[in-house]
């Protein structure tokens, strides 16, 4: 839309929350300071409350300013999404769609994603974020993502899952590891070699530490890493092993460079990859599309591995 519907000062107001100061979010908008000064003070006026903290270093949200500063960018995500319905109406199949994804995305979905999109839908444009589950979910709530794909999604009142799929417990190892040459394993003899885990920010951790707390007892030799591409190569050297899903090491599955070895243990419960958006609001065409389209490549990934 050339003209934007969301009021000027809510919008100077989410800029200047983003930026930091008037100053910045004047050269950022190219808009003169006093402008941008005059509507935040003219709108904290209307309200009766402040919405910033006139502090040395530029500008901070009061919790009132922060209530603003959601509502501006939730009609900023209306607005998008309006602009999107009406190319339909028109018969235009174009837009824009921002998608929060996994690391373990990076290597085969996205890529594919990316590539299907230019193929079949070209003025499909993609905005990818790669982030924790938590982060996923905290930018649909707030309009930052349309689509969310993630692992262990729990329940939400405001995210609507569209589509999920169940992905056993197990740990990668080297092909010639001495657990691949097990159907399945035990928490138990995993423990019996260095461990690589993901870390804190990471749902599977969470679930390890509040099920199999004694996982980290005993001064076990663990490495701790944010970089789930750091893990499987030391699990590709034969070092460590690494429990996560089969979607995380997919690539290497296919490749034959890893193998995946479920954990038979009884209270090991099984993973999941979701496919998930803002439960208050419709998805777009565009953002239908995307979804559908990764679905189908998940579930053609996973059954790439799982055949491998």
């Amino acid at each position: 839309m050339p003209i934007s519907l969301v009021p000027a000062a809510l919008r100077y107001a989410e800029q200047v929350a983003r930026s930091g100061s008037i100053q910045r979010a004047a050269k950022d908008l190219n808009v003169a300071a006093s402008a941008i000064n005059r509507q935040i003070l003219q709108l904290e006026e209307a309200l009766g409350v402040a919405l910033f903290e006139r502090i040395p270093k530029g500008m901070r949200a009061t919790p009132a300013g922060d209530v603003m500063i959601t509502l501006a960018r939730r009609w900023r995500a209306d607005e998008r999404r309006a602009a999107a319905e009406l190319r339909e109406v028109r018969g235009v199949s174009q837009g824009h769609v921002r998608l929060a994804a996994m690391d373990s995305h990076v290597n085969g979905i996205l890529p594919a994603l990316i590539a299907e999109l230019e193929t079949r839908y070209p003025r499909i444009s993609l905005d990818v974020e790669v982030m924790s589950t938590d982060a996923a979910v905290a930018a649909l709530i707030s309009g930052e993502a349309d689509i969310a794909a993630v692992f262990n999604l729990s329940p939400h009142r405001d995210i609507h899952v569209r589509w999920t799929v169940e992905l056993p417990f197990g740990c990668v190892v080297a092909p010639d590891h001495p657990l691949a040459q097990r159907p399945s394993v035990s928490l138990q003899e995993v423990v019996a070699f260095p461990l690589a885990l993901q870390s804190r920010a990471l749902m599977i951790r969470r679930y390890l530490e509040a099920r199999h707390g004694w996982l980290f007892a005993d001064n076990r030799k663990i490495l701790e890493t944010n970089s789930l591409q750091l893990a499987k190569i030391l699990a590709r050297e034969g070092s460590h092993v690494t429990l996560t899903s089969e979607l995380d090491a997919a690539p290497e599955l296919v490749a034959g460079t890893l193998v995946f070895r479920p954990v038979r243990d009884s209270s090991a419960e099984p993973q999941s990859a979701s496919i998930a958006i803002d439960g208050r609001k419709p998805l777009t065409r565009v953002g239908r599309v995307v979804a559908e389209l990764l679905e189908g490549l998940i579930t053609t990934v996973l059954a790439d591995a799982r055949g491998s």
